[in-house]
Formats: C-alpha cells, sequence, structure tokens
C-alpha cells in the first residue's frame, strides 16, 4: 500500500488539487473540513478531473462536464453508471493522509 501525505493547509475549499505517487494521479477535493480523494481521470475520454469545476459535492470534468460525487467516485451526470477510483482520505495532526492501493 502506497500513502499520500499533504499539508491540511495546501488544500484549499472548493478547489481540486493534484497530487501523484508512484505513478497515481489523486484529485484532492475538500468540502468543508472534510477532504476526498478520486482518481484524476475522467472515465468517458481521460479528461483530468484535477482541472474540473467543484459545485458542493460534484466535480465535473473540464473536458465534456461528466460530473462525479467527490465522496463516492460515482458519475451523476449523465449517470451512465460510471465511476472512477475513491481512496480513504483522513487527516492526522495538520496533514492529509490518502491511501492508495
Amino acid at each position: 500500500m502506497t500513502a499520500i501525505r499533504v499539508p491540511l493547509a495546501d488544500v484549499a475549499v472548493g478547489r481540486p488539487m493534484l497530487v501523484e505517487a508512484e505513478g497515481a494521479r489523486v484529485v484532492l477535493v475538500r468540502v468543508g473540513d472534510r477532504v476526498h480523494a478520486l482518481g484524476d481521470v475522467c472515465a468517458h475520454k481521460g479528461g483530468p478531473l484535477s482541472e474540473g469545476k467543484l459545485s458542493g459535492t460534484r466535480l465535473a470534468c473540464p473536458w465534456h462536464g461528466w460530473m462525479y460525487d467527490v465522496r463516492t467516485g460515482q458519475c451523476m451526470f449523465p449517470g451512465r453508471g460510471a465511476a472512477v477510483a475513491s481512496y480513504a482520505a483522513r487527516m492526522e495532526g495538520d496533514d492529509v493522509l490518502v491511501e492508495l492501493p
């Protein structure tokens, strides 16, 4: 298992942040006092979700507008059963720790 540690202060509320570890691209999204971690590659055409726009708990791909629930990775629009990987993220002191398989 690989772990990514990022200072919480670096993860701005409402602004997706790309982090990389051992070739894995992960987008961190801070919504309120929670941080969620998803795979950065859109299930539709591979767009970079870290460059997308956050609206509440939905993250839109900048290429074609597919929207993902940041809590689960499930595609909410157009809702065809697609999903991106969702990773466990937890707070450890002043850091966010994301565990990758």
